[in-house]
């Protein structure tokens, strides 16, 4: 099943408030700017009213309702588009609030109404018309493309923006948000952006402070200088406040006042008189885990955060920096953090843990993500740049004539074209292919694609796996949920709830009569399905470690190969997760277990789980070494069941056995050895195949992941491991991969 709406950032959502709902509200005017509890959406519309609403990311997010009459530069609707508005030549000369005030009455008259409209425009947003269609734009993009002079004059109009900008404006309005994580393409702008949004908030605010982090202090401080005071000196004098010190400072912009709206009742004041101490101040701090740490920060830009290197650590630095944006229980200031990804090894992961922390639709029960952010994603072939057109729109695939562009050139090749025939001329340079996905990626797993290097297993199989599972639909493979006992009652049967927070995912649920088979034999229970598949499963004894943390438990369903209702040699469950108890943990894997009716190879070094098991009357379901006759097994493994992790002999054979199942069941097939040829494998649970692409065995505790998923495969596979009778030992041997090139090769 492919994507349905690839081409799609976001959906307009249907019905989502009753008609009379809404139609009531929008006449009162009453809808409140923020998080609306009730409807679970957030307004950002500064007029009571809401129109559209959007669905970014999972975040739902409700415009303002669209005027009768939109500016237009054009009446014909191919003609119409963001045209920006240069400032009237009789206020250029003006150059501050002081000029302002020395003009005469008539003067002030004649422009009022414009320095109204334009504060008005930056606090409400515009609506214009483009290509036919009434477009919105937030207040702080219409600053961006009006007044926020940047390296190519002002910027040009995308849709991908304006998604950014709603999308923004909704961490800025949802008082559970500490604001945003994007995760962008080269040159997408965001620097630019978030320049813009430090002038835009600081130049308004009152007693604040504005901070700015980036990769490096050298590359803070060049933003500050390149960017934020560039576009600071270039506002119009209405916006821009009286300030201390120089025009050009290198680290900090003081703000005397900030700059006052203008308006027909004040128009004529005059009283300097209150110009007097600081009130707002805009600066860039050196590159540190403790960066503005004590500070109170109204806004925090932080770019690049995907490449603080060692020692420095981003998600260190931004659980310090996370404190500097609330007082108590209450968000007083939000971050705009974004960044191009590094390898994984090279800054790249944490970034990644703290985008996979912001998913809006995880939430603890205070209504927040774990990192309090909101991840933003937008794929590569929506803002290449040469790829957009006059109205601000992606041209994503060749078309049939050219099409002429936001920059007065013809585009004559699509985005995806030119993207693909990029990948086609770096097939062979593994490490330049996996750069090229990383600075401009279609999926999140291409930006996070780490550096080649050898790797234990073939990656060319496991990334043309992973790219295939992002070009599904990942609801219609995948189920998100819990396992119960019926009524409550232990030991009775286990139901499978769909469950957004759940910690399992399931692939395939077994038809009614293929559920909870067992056999009690002497008073001990044995698995019903034992010949349909096994679990695999990587557990831990202590519920907590000091200061929180410590590894995931880990638990993979794999079938073998069968005669019966269900898909063979597949991964049908994933679960990698650490709650709150070790308890909740054991009884999650025993549940499942029950479920599907299947026996379990568990880790016995750490043997808390195998007695869960054992006590409860479920040790025919915990699976002996097979490496082993039962003869040479000792007193404990007897009574449990389970394998050592520390034997020499396990762990080449683990590897060995995910080595093998990935050459035969993972990505493609070319030459159909084992699958029919060009056919894809349906191994659907990335977060494995990722920590299959890192695993490193001389440094097993981290892959919690790779050690539950190949003990599936040995459980599928036990027969394989049965020693001779003169042989205790397992000698199997498996490849090292070399990938250099975009095929991984067999290292001789």
């Amino acid at each position: 099943m492919q994507k349905e709406e690839q081409d799609s950032i976001y959906r307009v959502v249907q019905d989502y408030i009753p008609n009379t709902v809404r139609a009531t509200k929008n006449k009162a005017k009453s809808w409140v700017y923020g998080y609306d509890e009730k409807y679970d959406f957030i307004v950002i519309s500064k007029d009571g009213t809401v129109g559209d609403i959007l669905d970014i990311q999972g975040l739902k997010i409700g415009l303002p309702l669209a005027p009768r009459l939109c500016p237009q530069r054009h009446k014909k609707p191919e003609e119409q588009y963001w045209e920006r508005m240069p400032i009237p030549k009789e206020l250029s000369r003006i150059q501050s609030i002081f000029q302002w005030n020395e003009k005469p009455s008539q003067f002030k008259d004649r422009w009022v109404d414009y320095i109204e409209e334009e504060f008005d425009y930056r606090e409400r947003g515009y609506w214009f018309m483009n290509n036919g269609n009434p477009t919105y734009i937030t207040g702080s993009h219409y600053m961006y493309l009006q007044w926020a002079s940047i390296d190519v004059g002002y910027p040009d109009y995308r849709e991908a923006n304006r998604i950014y900008w709603i999308f923004w404006e909704a961490c800025r309005a949802d008082e559970r948000s500490f604001g945003m994580v994007y995760l962008k393409i080269r040159r997408s702008g965001f620097s630019f952006m978030s320049s813009s949004e430090c002038i835009n908030i600081g130049t308004l605010a009152r007693d604040a402070r504005i901070g700015i982090l980036s990769k490096t202090g050298g590359d803070a401080k060049k933003m500050f200088t390149d960017k934020v005071v560039p576009i600071n000196v270039r506002l119009p004098f209405f916006f821009r406040p009286v300030m201390d010190g120089m025009d050009k400072p290198k680290t900090e912009l003081a703000f005397r006042v900030p700059a006052s709206k203008i308006t027909k009742k004040n128009m004529y004041e005059t009283d300097d008189s209150d110009i007097e101490g600081l009130d707002t101040s805009i600066d860039w701090k050196n590159t540190d885990d403790n960066s503005y740490d004590g500070e109170k920060l109204l806004f925090l830009a932080h770019d690049e955060s995907a490449k603080w290197l060692k020692p420095n650590n981003i998600k260190d630095n931004w659980r310090v920096t996370k404190t500097c944006l609330r007082l108590g229980m209450k968000i007083i200031g939000k971050c705009m953090m974004g960044s191009t990804s590094n390898a994984l090894s090279k800054g790249g992961q944490n970034y990644k843990d703290i985008y996979e922390d912001s998913n809006v639709s995880q939430r603890n029960k205070n209504g927040q993500t774990k990192s309090g952010l909101y991840g933003l994603f937008i794929p590569m072939e929506w803002n290449m740049e040469g790829f957009i057109d006059r109205y601000g729109m992606p041209v994503f695939n060749t078309p049939e004539a050219p099409v002429l562009g936001v920059d007065g050139r013809l585009i004559k090749s699509g985005a995806v074209d030119y993207w693909n025939n990029e990948v086609e001329s770096l097939k062979n340079d593994a490490d330049a292919l996996n750069e090229f996905y990383r600075q401009f990626p279609r999926t999140e797993s291409h930006a996070f694609r780490d550096e080649s290097k050898q790797s234990l297993f073939n990656l060319t199989k496991i990334y043309q796996q992973i790219d295939y599972n992002d070009s599904l639909i990942k609801e219609h493979h995948v189920t998100r949920g819990s396992f119960s006992w019926k009524n409550g009652i232990k030991d009775t049967e286990v139901m499978f709830s769909p469950n957004n927070s759940g910690r399992f995912f399931i692939s395939w649920n077994p038809k009614q009569h293929m559920q909870n088979r067992m056999v009690t034999k002497n008073g001990v229970k044995y698995p019903g399905n034992d010949h349909l598949g096994a679990f695999g499963c990587d557990s831990y004894d202590i519920s907590g470690v000091v200061g929180g943390g410590g590894s995931n438990g880990a638990l993979h369903g794999l079938t073998t190969y069968h005669m019966d209702e269900a898909p063979v040699n597949t991964f049908f469950l994933e679960y990698i997760a650490r709650p709150q108890t070790a308890e909740i943990f054991y009884e999650d894997v025993l549940m499942a277990c029950v479920f599907y009716g299947m026996p379990i190879l568990i880790e016995n070094n750490k043997p808390r789980l195998l007695y869960h098991f054992k006590n409860r009357g479920y040790r025919g379901f915990c699976m002996n070494r097979p490496d082993k006759q039962y003869n040479n097994l000792s007193k404990t493994e007897r009574e449990l069941g389970g394998i050592p992790n520390s034997s020499e002999d396990v762990k080449q054979a683990h590897a060995s056995a995910i080595e093998s199942y990935i050459e035969k069941y993972i990505g493609m097939d070319m030459d159909g050895t084992y699958r029919d040829a060009g056919d894809m494998g349906d191994m659907i649970f990335i977060r494995t195949l990722e920590d299959w692409a890192k695993f490193d065995i001389s440094d097993r505790t981290k892959h919690d992941a790779s050690i539950s998923s190949g003990l599936a495969i040995m459980a599928t596979q036990k027969n394989l491991y049965l020693p001779e009778k003169k042989q205790s030992k397992i000698k199997i041997n498996f490849a090292r991969y070399s990938n250099k090139g975009t095929l991984s090769e067999i290292i001789r």
